[in-house]
């Protein structure tokens, strides 16, 4: 009764007395026609062996058959030992945006497989899918049924008058806001479109809303997801004069999703994605207790390429250190790239805007665009930059694939050792370079990450030891095995970053029953490191096995030690 009465006053500080109360009615009424279908996945919080796989279901295929059952075969195959969460970005029927435009939330595309085939996966693995939650597409049946005023779908989408002063509203595009169009009694209205015209924001004021998305996510996880992603959730709750990015209703919204997965599927976790500067992202952990225990850590990707393009830990030391110790029930997101670009906001404040413009001048260099938002006073500012994040650590001077290689597998090292759970991309697994065809096919920048790779042709390449995808694979995930049998890797297992050196990342991981000090080079030169007091005796390199007997040791260009004391 307590975890209701809960939700109840949730309902009440979000709607008001009379329509939380109405809200909640309905709201019960739903959550018992669900109470006796769940199917508990037996999962606990996760652990050092928590490492999360991002991917589109089509992002390996072989012709004649279901994408889907060919990504799981090579799943099966490759990485059942390297991952233990299937990331699946939107999978269902959709218009644009990759999928991120949905028709239909509770069916599956066609061209991918069937709800049998995504099910398959859970033998295995965790399964986490996107819950594209802030809008529709403007094809789906339901926008259809906002156009004809059907009963239950009169106030889907948010009316604005154009003459509207909607300058205060944070703009994530270069785009209109606001989108004209006809109803079907003839009248023309405008409807609030933040990311695209085709992408109809939904309207959570309605409580018809409210309860039809709260369906949606029971039965993704009547469907086996034990994590759910809150796509853009920062954009939720629009008020005009007002910012319209993490409205304190905003907040109540992840509260309230939270509190009835606690009542009725306390095993699933909630991850918010809202690319942003890290103060504001880090606030969606609400108290520690009541919102998202899962947050990206958006800062993490653009600061590892300031990073290496500057060879300087510095920045990068200080703001791990900034990370400090969260409870049992939240931690990081730690990535570095995605189906999306790496963004520049979660730079605000951490780089000065020379530094991000000698980013963007770099990544331009390897190949790779920019993508822009609008200012509220009109102006344009870089929002994120499209390329692959292999390429996007290519440099004229590295001497060839054997560096390149290395010098991305550092980066993604510091990721695997960060408190949090790493979420790896495709993509960059399996050592992806821009797809330039993709962009040409498309007309969109992001699709420069968003390759389709024949399985056959893949697995020639991977097991081929001389071909550059292998050396990224090959290496990438016998690091990721390796990580996943140290307790100190533990999502909440303690931390400390040494400053040992300039050139050198450091980071003293410690469980209960094991201490790791892992050391990334992030230069393209040979680097003496001393560890100091980190340890007193003898280590071992966890990755290659080497002994070290003394405190001091020499590391090669980009490369990376996790040594224990012995």
């Amino acid at each position: 009764m307590e975890k209701m009465d809960r939700i109840k006053d949730l309902l009440i500080k979000i709607y008001g007395k009379p329509t939380g109360q109405e809200a909640f009615d309905q709201l019960r009424v739903l959550m018992t026609s669900y109470s006796e279908r769940w199917v508990r996945q037996g999962f606990g919080d996760p652990d050092e062996k928590e490492v999360v796989l991002i991917t589109y279901g089509d992002s390996i295929k072989r012709d004649g058959e279901a994408p889907l059952k060919t990504l799981q075969a090579f799943i099966r195959a490759y990485l059942k030992e390297s991952v233990a969460t299937i990331h699946f970005l939107p999978f269902f029927p959709y218009s644009s945006d990759d999928g991120f435009s949905v028709i239909d939330y509770l069916k599956i595309n066609t061209e991918l497989g069937t709800w049998t085939d995504v099910q398959a996966f859970s033998s295995d693995f965790r399964l986490m899918f996107d819950w594209v939650i802030n809008h529709i597409s403007a094809k789906s049946p339901w926008f259809e049924a906002y156009l004809a005023s059907n009963p239950g779908y009169r106030n889907l989408a948010i009316e604005v008058d154009p003459d509207e002063d909607l300058g205060m509203v944070t703009r994530p595009r270069s785009l209109p806001l606001l989108t004209p169009v006809e109803k079907q009694d003839g009248r023309t209205v405008y409807v609030w479109t933040t990311f695209s015209e085709d992408q109809i924001d939904l309207n959570f004021r309605s409580i018809d809303v409210l309860i039809a998305m709260t369906r949606v996510m029971l039965e993704y996880v009547k469907y086996g997801a034990s994590i759910l992603r809150l796509d853009a959730i920062a954009y939720l709750w629009k008020e005009i004069g007002t910012p319209c990015i993490h409205h304190p209703k905003t907040h109540l919204m992840v509260k309230l999703f939270r509190a009835i997965l606690d009542c009725l599927a306390p095993h699933v976790w909630l991850i918010t994605e809202t690319n942003v500067p890290h103060a504001e992202n880090i606030s969606y952990f609400g108290d520690g207790g009541d919102e998202a225990q899962l947050v990206y850590n958006f800062s993490l990707p653009p600061l590892l390429l300031h990073t290496f393009f500057k060879e300087d830990v510095s920045l990068l030391s200080r703001w791990a250190e900034s990370l400090g110790q969260l409870n049992d029930h939240t931690t990081f997101f730690n990535f570095t790239a995605s189906h999306d670009g790496i963004g520049v906001r979660p730079l605000e404040g951490l780089v000065s805007s020379e530094d991000i413009a000698a980013i963007i001048k770099t990544v331009r260099a390897n190949g790779g665009d920019v993508s822009y938002k609008r200012n509220p006073d009109g102006t344009d500012s870089p929002y994120e930059l499209n390329i692959t994040y292999v390429d996007a650590l290519r440099g004229s001077g590295l001497g060839g694939d054997e560096m390149h290689a290395r010098r991305f597998l550092a980066s993604q090292s510091i990721a695997l050792v960060l408190p949090g759970v790493p979420g790896i991309y495709i993509q960059s697994l399996l050592g992806s370079r821009n797809w330039y065809e993709g962009v040409a096919l498309t007309g969109r920048a992001r699709s420069i990450n968003r390759e389709k790779l024949d399985v056959d042709g893949l697995v020639e390449e991977i097991e081929d030891p001389e071909t550059f995808r292998s050396r990224v694979f090959a290496v990438y995930t016998a690091m990721i095995v390796v990580r996943r049998a140290q307790s100190a890797f533990h999502p909440r297992a303690g931390f400390k970053v040494l400053p040992v050196d300039s050139d050198v990342f450091a980071i003293v991981r410690s469980s209960q029953d094991q201490t790791v000090i892992a050391l990334t080079n992030v230069t393209s030169r040979d680097i003496g490191v001393d560890i100091g007091t980190a340890t007193t005796g003898p280590t071992r390199d966890l990755l290659s096995k080497r002994l070290f007997s003394s405190r001091k040791v020499t590391m090669a260009p980009y490369e990376v030690l996790w040594l224990t004391p012995t």
